[in-house]
């Protein structure tokens, strides 16, 4: 078994998080190879390393797999042992749903909150839009761990890949100091305490480089 993931700076690179959170509850050993994405040098880097010329990239012994979705679904067929997303059909169903909307919704949220790991909670003043990203997001969780979560902390109970596309937002919302209903102030705790989530943020303190 050969696995590679391609990440930018942890610090940053929401999308390289979700990647890596999924690997580490398929289980499977790998190696990681971090390109930082703000030197003169970066976009050649990546582009002789993924086919998109950007990050994530997974290599594997058929090819590369890119973009985090893409990569979620391929380690969850390869590892279907590990059970990356929840065992009930509709919860699974719901998972699916969940990961997509992040994929490719909120854009509020990430245009005004970009991931900072480093950055001193405090916080901004935030859009009608924004906002509306926040309470959506909050209403999906309150939903999933209500009706999914009795069996342990995470949104379906045990962790799984919804977690990890909405670790990133876990991330800003204590970043900028965003007030939560208390069912989402509890999962951003429980997202935070996540070994594989803290290791991530440990590793991303030790970066030098910032966006320019």
């Amino acid at each position: 078994m050969s696995l590679t993931l391609v990440i930018g700076n942890k610090t940053y690179s929401s999308w390289s998080l979700r990647a890596a959170l999924a690997l580490e509850l398929s289980g499977a050993p790998y190696e990681e190879r971090r390109i930082s994405l703000y030197r003169a040098d970066s976009r050649a880097l990546l582009q002789a390393q993924s086919p998109t010329g950007k990050v994530p990239v997974l290599h594997t012994e058929e090819g590369p797999v890119w973009d985090s979705l893409a990569i979620a679904e391929y380690l969850a067929e390869r590892f279907p042992q590990a059970g990356l997303w929840p065992r009930e059909r509709y919860a699974r169903a719901l998972a699916r749903s969940l990961c997509a909307e992040m994929h490719s919704g909120f854009a509020s949220l990430r245009s005004q909150l970009p991931m900072d790991l480093k950055r001193r909670p405090a916080p901004v003043e935030l859009s009608p839009e924004t906002l509306a990203d926040i309470a959506r997001i909050g209403a999906l969780w309150t939903d999933c761990r209500q009706r999914f979560g009795a069996d342990g902390d995470f949104l379906f109970g045990r962790p799984s890949l919804a977690d990890a596309f909405y670790a990133p937002v876990a991330a800003r919302l204590r970043s900028y100091a965003v007030e939560v209903p208390v069912v989402a102030a509890a999962y951003v705790e429980t997202l935070h305490r996540w070994p594989a989530f803290q290791r991530w943020c440990r590793a991303a303190l030790e970066e030098t480089e910032t966006h320019p």
